[in-house]
């Protein structure tokens, strides 16, 4: 899941990173590692929605706001995988009335679906510098 941008506090979201409802996934990135997704995997991530036509948005917390964390990064350490940090953007996260629009879910199994199908062809291709 990934905080929606709220209509009524839509200046706690930078400009360019406000994730939508019913918009596609949200990749989430943060600087210091508080979410699990590389620029290799949020890349891999992005060319499977291309290929597949889905909607992808990405998000990035604002400089000057705190940013709470996922296990994302805990579990690709302890792993040792490549891992994206992504989910459907909704409202009231945490809240007993969290809201996410129905569209979202669907794109989201299409999203899973395709990257099973896809992902080991693209990544063959992938060249990473070391």
């Amino acid at each position: 899941m990934a905080h929606g941008v709220h209509p009524n506090f839509m200046d706690k979201h930078d400009e360019y990173h406000r994730p939508e409802m019913q918009k596609g996934l949200v990749i989430k990135h943060n600087a210091n590692q508080r979410y699990a997704t590389s620029g290799v995997t949020s890349f891999l991530f992005q060319e499977i929605g291309k290929i597949h036509n889905l909607p992808t948005q990405e998000f990035v917390v604002r400089n000057d706001m705190g940013c709470g964390s996922t296990i994302g990064p805990i579990l690709a350490s302890g792993a040792g995988i490549r891992t994206v940090d992504c989910g459907i953007a909704q409202l009231s996260m945490h809240s007993v009335r969290e809201i996410c629009g129905k569209e979202d879910i669907d794109i989201a199994h299409k999203y899973f679906k395709a990257f099973y199908q896809t992902f080991s062809s693209i990544d063959r291709k992938l060249i990473v510098d070391s």
